[in-house]
């Protein structure tokens, strides 16, 4: 029995383009990692696209939203700088000011305090 394939578009969030369509055997939830001629992504949202066929909606393609994995995954799985206020600690989000980064040399860097 073959296994099942689903064809998936996928779309870079920035700069917004599309990577083009795949075919996957599983159903990667976000967060994932995914790997598309040869570069690294991480998903971030997936959309199902369905079309009427004989007076029933049936799954069309899945869309794939991802963000170019910047490989600045530090110990605890997130992105960004962990020294940061800012850090969201998140392995999607790096923070809520710079998102899309980069971490080094933001103008909006606010070092960790401390509680004593």
């Amino acid at each position: 029995m073959e296994p099942h394939h689903i064809l998936a578009e996928i779309h870079l969030c920035h700069p917004p383009q599309s990577l083009g369509y795949v075919y996957l055997e599983d159903n990667p939830q976000p967060g994932a990692q995914l790997e598309v001629e040869g570069q690294q992504y991480t998903l971030l949202e997936r959309h199902h696209r369905y079309q009427l066929h004989a007076n029933r909606y049936q799954l069309h393609h899945i869309a794939l939203y991802v963000q170019l994995d910047a490989g600045m995954r530090n110990t605890t799985g997130s992105i960004g700088d962990v020294n940061c206020q800012y850090n969201a600690h998140s392995a999607l989000l790096r923070c809520a000011i710079n998102p899309g980064g980069p971490c080094q040399d933001c103008a909006f860097f606010l070092p960790k305090t401390t509680v004593l």
